[in-house]
Formats: C-alpha cells, structure tokens, sequence
C-alpha cells in the first residue's frame, strides 16, 4: 500500500474516533461528573437502551441563588422509621435534623434523613439524605422529587446546593427500589436547578 493511501486510512481512522469519543455534555463538574457515571455500563442506573443513545441529562440552567446557606437544627435521638419506597421494601431512616433557609427572600424548612444501614458502611458514616418535592414535579423535573446528598458538618449550619439535585434511579429504570420523598419535605416554590425530567427513548 502507497504511503499515502496508509496515512489517508489512518487519518480517517483517527477521525472517527474522535467523532466517537465527544467529551460529555456539562456546564459543572458535577454535571460532567453525573453524566459521567450514566453513561458507564458498570455505574448507569439507565437501561441498555437508553445508555446507548445517551448523550447527558438535561439540566437546569447552573444558578447561584439556589446555594443556600441553611442552619442545622439536630434532632438527637430520633427513633428509626420505615421510610416507604417505590416497592415493597423499605429504607430505615431517622430526621437527624432541621434544616432552615431562605430562597428569594423567603424562608424555608426541609428535614435531613440520616439511614441506619449506611451509618455502618465504610465511607458513609456520615452520610446524610435530603430528599425533597417542589412546584417543578412533573413539569420539567421529576413527579416523584429530587435528592441531594450531603454530610455531617462539624458546626451548625450546612450549605445547599441545590444545583447538585439528582433524580432517583426509578426515574431511569423501574428495577429500582427508590425511597418516596415524604410530604413533609415539599418546597412551595419552583426550584430551578439541578438535573431535570429523564426523557426515555
């Protein structure tokens, strides 16, 4: 073969490649990150189908008023619950807390779970779970809420970010067993950040 015939395959080798490997969509690390994680078969909480096709989840707009500075009220010694979850399992969960905080001027409040199993697993000792609702369900974000995780700070306030909001897996695949955000934790208000609805393929 001539040797330019050799680096013309090359070249169009090296080419679709490049066409196949696109860096993932993302305006945050966390976003980049996210995407990330979905679009690896080991880590994707999507189907084979859906993994295949994907490109990035849509998100809202990164917006700095939805970083929140919230102060912690604990709530020592709360008794474990059965938090319900999309099937018949359930998740054992205790409110470590309160968390208070203002969007927009106006005040807010939304519990913080703290589970039972993960306080023994490795890593996760101080694991904390803020799952909640707002006037965007089912519009643009997921019917079911939005988590956020988060962790045990060392003084008495904690910082939301409420860009970081994900969906739960069940929004991606019915396999899951996901725990339903309790009524309690609804936001009035629309909460514009953080990944939005999932469209399936």
């Amino acid at each position: 073969m001539k040797p330019f015939i050799v680096f013309l395959v090359l070249l169009i080798s090296l080419t679709n490649c490049a066409q196949k490997k696109q860096p993932l969509l993302g305006e945050t690390d966390f976003q980049k990150e996210l995407n990330a994680e979905y679009k690896d078969a080991t880590t994707s909480p999507l189907t084979d189908k859906d993994r295949k096709q994907f490109e990035g989840l849509d998100f809202f707009k990164f917006d700095s008023t939805y970083i929140v500075t919230a102060t912690l009220e604990r709530t020592p010694n709360t008794a474990f619950f059965n938090m319900k979850t999309t099937t018949d399992r359930v998740s054992k969960e205790r409110i470590y807390g309160v968390l208070s905080f203002e969007i927009k001027g106006k005040p807010y409040k939304l519990n913080i779970y703290q589970g039972q199993d993960l306080m023994t697993k490795a890593g996760f000792e101080d694991y904390l779970f803020l799952p909640f609702l707002d006037e965007t369900n089912g519009l643009e974000s997921y019917g079911g809420g939005r988590y956020i995780d988060a962790r045990i700070p060392n003084g008495d306030t904690m910082e939301i970010d409420f860009n970081k909001a994900y969906n739960p897996y069940c929004a991606y695949n019915e396999k899951y067993s996901c725990p339903l955000v309790p009524r309690e934790n609804y936001l009035k208000t629309r909460i514009e950040a953080g990944v939005k609805a999932f469209k399936k393929n």
